[in-house]
């Protein structure tokens, strides 16, 4: 599990994304479609079409990282597909990240 600080916010960028987007394609998304800025501190986490792969992209203040996570057999739970961000808690994340 990627180690986040509790003062950190998270956020679904709900709907789908095209996962062949590395770091800056995401942050761009961040700040383009969600209007966001990427390098505040919070953690923004995106599912493709297929549901098996999410990305989660943060700026912890030193650099940005990007996480990855590919589910071998099922799917990750995820919001309604439609347009913006849902605010999530770092134990509904580690619940999300076990896959269905």
């Amino acid at each position: 599990m990627i180690p986040v600080p509790s003062q950190v916010r998270i956020w679904l960028a709900v709907g789908r994304t095209d996962m062949r987007r590395g770091m800056q394609g995401l942050a761009l998304q961040v700040q383009e479609t969600l209007g966001r800025d990427p390098h505040a501190g919070d953690l923004y986490v995106f599912r493709g079409r297929s549901g098996n792969l999410i990305k989660i992209i943060w700026h912890d203040g030193l650099g940005m990282s990007l996480y990855a996570k590919r589910l071998e057999k099922g799917r990750f739970l995820w919001p309604s597909p439609a347009d913006g961000t849902v605010s999530i808690s770092p134990a509904q994340l580690a619940y999300m990240f076990e896959g269905t």
